[in-house]
């Protein structure tokens, strides 16, 4: 069975970790990606570690675990495209290629030719997507961007950490890289959609995507809390702004988490607890009132919470229809009965290691289901293949411009 976008070839010559994402994305739902890289060095991720691939001896292998995550069912080819042979080879993919991803700075393609302009006309049904930190216009757009300082500048950690009232306070960065992984969805979408516009009879276009961009967009409520009030919201820690109670508690032996989403699952929530009168109470009755008068009801809460296990709580709250969850770590999540059930860890063979984990994607299609192919490639496993099967070059060519240091 072929994957829905098994018609599709992906030209990716991305690094890190946005671009690769929206390349994975795409290489999943069946498209043919060539991962285009520099030759003895290859994408900067390779060397993020440790932690590093073991192989069956348990030593380290060249493949960094960051790199193994974004870069599944490509192939790899090394191309030096600051050489002149190394942009003709280039041009002649892209020129066979319906997408094009990169995440070079504003500009950086144009002085080897191979930007949106140069490439279009050689092919006008390329889709050409640019990846930056902060697009390609504006008084940053010469910047580099990095997920860290995206995360800062865009207002994501003025919205994540302790509150100022709280021992630890301060801003605190996602746990991931986020914004990357948001501009990698982001990408996904928008090529999606200009292939849908191409395939109606429309011509290819370049796509501009800006991490910034996609930052301030997925702010949600948040951005709306403020433009709405003029009052920039301010960190609660593991707390909601517009929903009380939905947050950790103290538990006998741990914590958990509450999501408390009406008036209706208060009333239950406080039938559990054995304070019936809370959901009477006018300062408790509706979600605005529990807002209002939060500083009163969570410590109230919290009081009450400590005297069962998480385990107990999420028990009696799960029978009662309240939402609640406990607080796992990797090791608890891949441990999970329905995280095991749906699938979510796999493993793909590996030269190196026998094999690799992969964490599976989360779409899921009747039709035409992801496939996964194989692991990350080697740096440059594939390029006498690419290039005599698109190309047409024979073995001479290639090892000609392999001693000349082009591939």
């Amino acid at each position: 069975m072929s994957g829905a976008l098994s018609h599709i070839r992906v030209l990716d010559l991305s690094r890190i970790l946005a671009g690769p994402w929206a390349g994975q994305i795409l290489a999943d739902l069946g498209a043919e990606v060539i991962k285009v890289e520099r030759p003895g060095v290859g994408d900067d991720t390779r060397s993020w570690g440790p932690p590093y691939l073991k192989d069956a001896e348990g030593r380290d292998t060249s493949e960094a675990a960051y790199y193994l995550s974004a870069n599944r069912n490509k192939q790899s080819i090394t191309v030096d495209f600051t050489q002149p042979e190394g942009q003709r080879l280039i041009r002649e993919l892209a020129a066979q290629s319906d997408v094009l991803l990169e995440n070079f700075k504003a500009g950086g393609l144009a002085a080897y030719g191979l930007d949106y302009e140069s490439l279009k006309a050689l092919n006008p049904r390329l889709i050409y997507c640019s990846i930056t930190g902060f697009g390609q216009e504006g008084p940053y757009a010469k910047r580099a961007g990095y997920d860290f300082m995206i995360q800062a500048l865009g207002g994501l950690m003025s919205l994540t950490g302790r509150a100022d009232s709280e021992e630890g306070a301060g801003p605190v960065k996602v746990g991931v890289a986020l914004t990357d992984i948001l501009t990698g969805l982001y990408s996904t979408v928008a090529v999606l959609a200009a292939l849908a516009h191409r395939d109606q009879g429309g011509s290819g276009q370049h796509i501009d995507m800006a991490l910034l961009d996609v930052q301030i967009a997925c702010l949600g409520n948040q951005a709306m809390n403020y433009l709405t009030t003029g009052v920039p919201p301010r960190r609660l820690g593991n707390a909601h702004p517009n929903i009380v109670p939905y947050q950790d508690f103290p538990t006998a032996d741990g914590d958990f988490i509450l999501t408390v989403g009406n008036d209706s699952q208060f009333r239950k929530f406080c039938e559990v607890a054995g304070f019936r009168e809370w959901a009477d109470d006018p300062r408790f009755s509706t979600n605005s009132q529990r807002v209002a008068n939060r500083a009163v009801l969570i410590p109230l809460i919290r009081q009450a919470t400590v005297f069962k296990t998480t385990a107990e709580w999420i028990a009696v709250l799960e029978q009662a229809g309240v939402p609640c969850g406990p607080i796992n770590d990797l090791a608890q999540v891949f441990a999970d009965p329905q995280v095991q059930a749906r699938g979510m860890r796999l493993d793909l063979p590996h030269p190196l290691a026998g094999t690799v984990p992969q964490v599976a994607s989360p779409i899921r299609l009747s039709a035409t289901p992801v496939e996964y192919r194989n692991a990350a490639p080697l740096l440059g496993a594939h390029t006498e293949a690419v290039l005599q099967r698109l190309l047409g070059l024979d073995a001479g060519r290639i090892a000609a411009l392999r001693a000349a240091k082009v591939v």
